[in-house]
């Protein structure tokens, strides 16, 4: 797993609005997922990325949008969250681990789908846009009286004033609440909809919805419904629960082979970031299974002894040899061990039995070439790299790879031009431009680097929300 690092008013009293503008930004992202990952931690990582496509599959095809592309990005966040921005669903990890079967985050993605299908954020955009205007009437409703009083030396009238300016930016917040509510139920039912098409049970929502009405008992905590942006959990069961039970695929359950998968990847989320000791809490729900063996080979890798990592890697391997996963382990412990030529082995065979053609494998297979050294090992590096950067383009990871290993061949231009694109991707777009500039200066006029290069000189930024 690699975590991009790669994300005025009238009157002051006035300026309290500006918490409803902002839930703008949350819709609002710029032209690449890597500057998103300049406002949340974005995670990358080739099973988890696959499997979770294979959960979103048939549901976008029942939205409506199994043809328009829409990416799924996972957030390095505890939380059980999941939102939409553009035509991208972030899922957190939180979401995926704590979720116990494949199902529940199935249902996550259809009630995202909702938002998509629907146009949620689309109309979203008009209603902030309708509840600033009325906060900016109060505003100046209440800055005429507040004026008006002033100059009858009525503090009443001023009071009236200070109340106008309040009670508008309030009604404009809770309209706008009401109808993020409204979007939500709507959202809920679509997805009760992708569910019963796609042959899918919605007990994993209602499981969903009953884990976040526990968490509010345990907490205590008193919510006043008219104050939050989603229905109440106990309110959305009840909406769902007879459409739920209606369907005659209610009792279906996910497969035992995608159960297992499914907590493969819990194991290795724990694993990775949340420690040894949740990681091992997690593996005995479900002992002696092959989730288990693998999260123990995981744990081992990042905090035991690597010879014993990859004895057991050697298990996975040899049970399972087609998994390109547990290839993809071997690889990640031959390397932290300073064994590059075996790790390309271990990377080729994960390449080569990924059958979801993930962009990062190859990338992590020109990583263990670039350590190897040699000329030809680096022209291979480069070849690998630059196949996992045409899978997915915006892996600011990659270029950062593939400059180093342009620079070692002695290919200044193209190493430049690698890492102006490096920075483009992670949203540095002065970084970016400058070793355009750079590259340009050397790259023929007119060739494909220099017309990239100008690309990202030409580039304008989003502006900030």
């Amino acid at each position: 797993m690699e975590k991009s690092r790669l994300p005025s008013s009238i009157l002051s009293r006035a300026a309290r609005f500006a918490g409803i503008a902002a839930l703008a930004a949350t819709m609002a992202v710029g032209s690449t997922l890597s500057a998103m990952a300049q406002r949340v931690p974005v995670v990358r990582d080739a099973e988890i990325e696959a499997l979770v496509r294979e959960y979103a599959a048939p549901i976008l095809g029942a939205a409506g949008l199994g043809r328009s592309k829409v990416d799924i990005v996972l957030v390095n966040d505890r939380a059980f969250n999941a939102f939409v921005a553009g035509r991208r669903i972030f899922i957190n990890t939180g979401a995926l681990m704590t979720a116990e079967t494949p199902n529940e985050i199935i249902g996550v993605i259809a009630h995202e789908a909702g938002h998509i299908a629907g146009g949620h954020q689309e109309r979203l955009r008009d209603q902030l846009a309708r509840a600033q205007t009325m906060a900016i009437v109060a505003a100046l409703l209440g800055a005429g009286a507040l004026a008006a009083g002033a100059a009858t030396d009525s503090s009443g009238l001023g009071q009236a004033g200070a109340g106008i300016i309040a009670g508008g930016s309030e009604m404009a917040r809770r309209s706008l609440m009401g109808y993020q509510r409204s979007e939500e139920t709507t959202a809920d039912r679509s997805a009760a909809t992708y569910l019963n098409a796609t042959k899918q049970s919605a007990q994993g929502m209602l499981t969903t919805f009953k884990r976040f009405q526990s968490a509010l008992s345990l907490a205590g905590t008193r919510v006043d419904p008219y104050q939050i942006s989603h229905p109440m959990p106990r309110e959305r069961i009840a909406n769902l629960e007879t459409v739920a039970k209606q369907s005659p695929y209610f009792g279906q359950k996910d497969s035992p082979a995608l159960q297992e998968r499914h907590n493969m990847i819990r194991v290795k989320i724990a694993a990775y970031t949340q420690g040894q000791s949740d990681a091992s809490r997690l593996m005995q729900k479900f002992p002696g299974t092959l989730a288990a063996r693998y999260g123990d080979a995981q744990v081992t890798y990042l905090y035991g002894n690597l010879a014993s990592a990859l004895q057991k890697a050697d298990a996975l391997v040899k049970a399972n040899p087609s998994n390109p996963y547990f290839h993809e382990l071997r690889g990640d412990i031959l390397m932290k061990a300073n064994r590059a030529p075996q790790a390309v082995e271990a990377y080729s065979n994960a390449v080569r039995y990924d059958k979801a053609n993930s962009g990062i494998l190859p990338i992590q297979l020109g990583q263990a070439y670039l350590a190897m050294g040699s000329k030809d090992s680096l022209e291979k590096a480069v070849a690998q790299i630059r196949k996992g950067l045409d899978r997915d383009r915006e892996n600011p990871s990659g270029y950062r790879y593939l400059a180093q290993a342009y620079g070692q061949l002695g290919q200044i231009p193209d190493a430049e031009l690698a890492t102006a694109d490096g920075y483009y991707y992670a949203g540095a777009y002065n970084d970016a431009k400058i070793f355009a500039m750079r590259a340009q200066q050397k790259l023929k006029p007119g060739s494909p680097g220099w017309v990239r290069a100008q690309d990202i000189i030409n580039y304008k930024a989003p502006r900030k929300k």
